[in-house]
C-alpha cells in the first residue's frame, strides 16, 4: 500500500509521555475522519504499545520511543512503535495472554488488547537491541454529506 501522509515522533520513555503519544497519533489520524470507536481503538492500542516500551524496554533508564504513523491508501493506518531497549527473548510467549515479565501489578494483556483493537499486530524483537510493534487498521469508509 502507498503512503499518502506520515509523521514521525521521538519521545522519552517517561510515563507522562504516554498520553501525549496517544493524543498526537489520534490527532494525526483524525484527517481520515474515523468513527469515535475507531479512534478509541487506535488510542488504546498505541497506549498499550508505548506503555510496554516504558515498562519493559527501559525498566531502569529513560530511553527513546520512536513512533511513525502512516496514512495508507484504502483508508488504512499503520503505526510503528519502536524502542532500542532490552528486547523480548521469546516474542511468541510474550504475546500470550497473562504473560508478563513485569511486577505483579502488570496484567500481561497488552498484546492481547492491541490485537483485539487492530486488524493486524506484528512484533519483532532482538534481545538487547529493542522491539518494534506495527499496528495496522483499516478504517470504515463513511459517506460524507455534500
Amino acid at each position: 500500500m502507498k503512503s499518502t501522509n506520515e509523521i514521525k515522533l521521538t519521545i522519552p520513555s517517561k510515563s507522562s509521555n504516554e498520553g501525549y503519544a496517544r493524543v498526537a497519533v489520534s490527532a494525526f489520524i483524525a484527517q481520515l475522519d474515523p468513527t469515535v470507536e475507531e479512534l478509541q481503538d487506535i488510542k488504546t492500542a498505541v497506549s498499550e504499545a508505548v506503555t510496554n516500551c516504558i515498562v519493559h524496554a527501559y525498566p531502569d533508564v529513560i530511553g527513546k520511543i520512536y513512533i511513525m504513523v502512516q496514512l495508507l491508501d484504502k483508508n488504512t493506518v499503520r503505526i510503528k512503535i519502536r524502542d532500542t531497549g532490552r528486547g523480548i527473548e521469546d516474542v511468541q510467549k510474550a504475546m500470550e495472554p497473562l504473560f508478563t515479565t513485569g511486577s505483579e501489578e502488570r496484567s500481561g494483556l497488552g498484546f492481547s488488547v492491541m490485537e483485539s483493537f487492530m486488524d493486524k499486530v506484528t512484533v519483532t524483537s532482538k534481545k538487547g537491541k529493542g522491539t518494534s510493534v506495527t499496528l495496522t487498521k483499516r478504517l470504515s469508509q463513511r459517506v460524507k454529506n455534500a
